[in-house]
């Protein structure tokens, strides 16, 4: 075939693909899910929200998965999606003030405790605006027996709030991802209607875990558009727009946020500090112009005036986010999508360009994914069931199994059945990286 032969063939492909608009998000399904649970008085106001998981070291198919249940607390499952341990959220201090209530979850490993290396489930408790510390036992998780134990030192101060009663106003602790950086552990917590992230740093007290801040970053609430006016993004009234799903790049030590109406940032922390943010992509409703209806107490957009300032790939709200990593800086930044039910993936390295999307449907398994808030994706080989690795994600609609009670749940699902729906399979790598050895 002929140089301009082949040009002119590459030249109506190109025409007919960008015809034919975005490529479809392509589907996978779950094969393992754990028990619904349920907002309700008989549920115990159970509502999932994000999971993380503790990687075994001397069985990675015994690893265990930690979900978030907010009023209701913690549970702790096996990789069969077994229930192994209930934690309940702490009570009021007293009657006027509020319960706890546990929003994000995430890892560390080998903390020193008391002199022992001590693996982490740190726990962002929106209720109380506390980060709780749970030491996980390996040896509790090998004998089947309850494997995680609260170790937060009594007297941490609240995150944000300057007092109890700041407290009880609720712009509290929410979003929250952990990283560490040589001996030391850190935590990045996003504020509760407020654009607010705060880096602390863990601390070992007497044999129990506190923290104390390192670094604050405000991100911005308006922003100046293409056509040089100002928008802010929709929100209740004196409300601005929150961060919750976050996650750290362990070996760049890059912080991923999810302003749930904004879109997503990158964050680089260097020495400890918050460097400067960069917006890498906005939600479709970037920049639309919206209106409050006190009657429904909701925001309206105005679509028919849309004027094209958003993204392709995020519809509001952008929200859980992990890191899959993988050799010399290669792998993947996944974003939930919650307003299309799907899941956006982004080249972890250079500019982190976009290379697609995907939902999870209904399975032979278990039912499909829909209005996912939190995520988490695991390289490394976690037993026969998830030989090369799995990804967690929350779902805010699962199949009701009690008549007409809205339901929720996690759902696991297989990293390279993720990695082959892609036309071209994204990587599968299980031996590069190491959750457990980071440095």
């Amino acid at each position: 075939m002929s140089a301009f032969a082949l040009s002119s063939l590459t030249s109506l492909a190109t025409a007919f693909a960008l015809a034919a608009g975005p490529v479809a998000p392509v589907t996978v399904a779950a094969t393992v899910e754990t028990p619904v649970v349920f907002d309700d008085e008989a549920g115990g106001s159970a509502d999932a929200d994000d999971p993380a998981v503790w990687v075994d070291p001397a069985n990675p198919g015994r690893s265990i998965v930690i979900g978030t249940l907010k009023e209701a607390g913690l549970d702790v499952y096996g990789l069969d999606g077994r229930r192994l341990q209930h934690i309940a959220a702490p009570q009021a201090p007293h009657e006027d003030a509020k319960a706890g209530r546990f929003n994000n979850v995430d890892i560390v490993y080998g903390f020193d405790l008391d002199g022992e290396s001590t693996d982490l489930a740190l726990v962002s408790d929106r209720g109380r605006d506390r980060v709780r510390a749970f030491a996980i036992d390996p040896a509790a998780v090998a004998a089947g027996k309850p494997p995680l134990k609260d170790v937060t030192a009594p007297d941490v101060a609240p995150v944000f709030a300057a007092d109890e009663a700041g407290v009880d106003d609720q712009r509290t602790s929410y979003g929250l991802s952990a990283f560490t950086d040589d001996d030391d552990a850190y935590v990045v917590v996003s504020q509760r209607e407020e654009t607010r992230l705060r880096l602390l740093q863990l601390k070992d007290r007497d044999g129990l875990v506190g923290y104390e801040t390192e670094d604050t970053l405000d991100l911005p609430s308006t922003f100046t558009l293409p056509d040089g006016t100002d928008w802010v993004p929709c929100a209740d009234p004196g409300e601005n727009p929150q961060v919750e799903g976050m996650a750290v790049d362990q070996e760049e030590h890059v912080l991923y946020a999810a302003q749930e109406t904004v879109g997503l940032w990158r964050i680089e922390l260097d020495d400890e500090e918050f460097e400067d943010p960069e917006l890498i992509d906005r939600v479709r409703e970037y920049g639309t112009p919206w209106t409050y209806d006190t009657a429904e107490e909701e925001c309206v957009l105005d679509t028919e005036n849309d004027p094209g300032f958003g993204g392709d790939h995020l519809s509001a709200d952008a929200e859980g986010v992990t890191v899959y990593h993988a050799e010399d800086g290669e792998g993947y930044v996944l974003a939930s999508s919650q307003g299309d039910d799907t899941f956006a993936v982004y080249e972890r390295d250079g500019d982190n360009d976009y290379l697609g999307s995907f939902s999870v449907g209904d399975g032979p398994m278990t039912d499909g994914v829909q209005h996912s808030d939190g995520s988490t994706v695991v390289n490394v080989p976690l037993g026969r069931n998830f030989p090369k690795g799995m990804l967690i994600t929350h779902d805010g609609e699962a199949t009701p199994v009690d008549g007409d009670r809205e339901g929720t749940n996690f759902k696991f699902t297989r990293w390279d059945a993720v990695a082959d729906a892609f036309p071209e399979p994204l990587t599968v790598d299980t031996d590069s990286f190491d959750p457990r050895d980071t440095d």
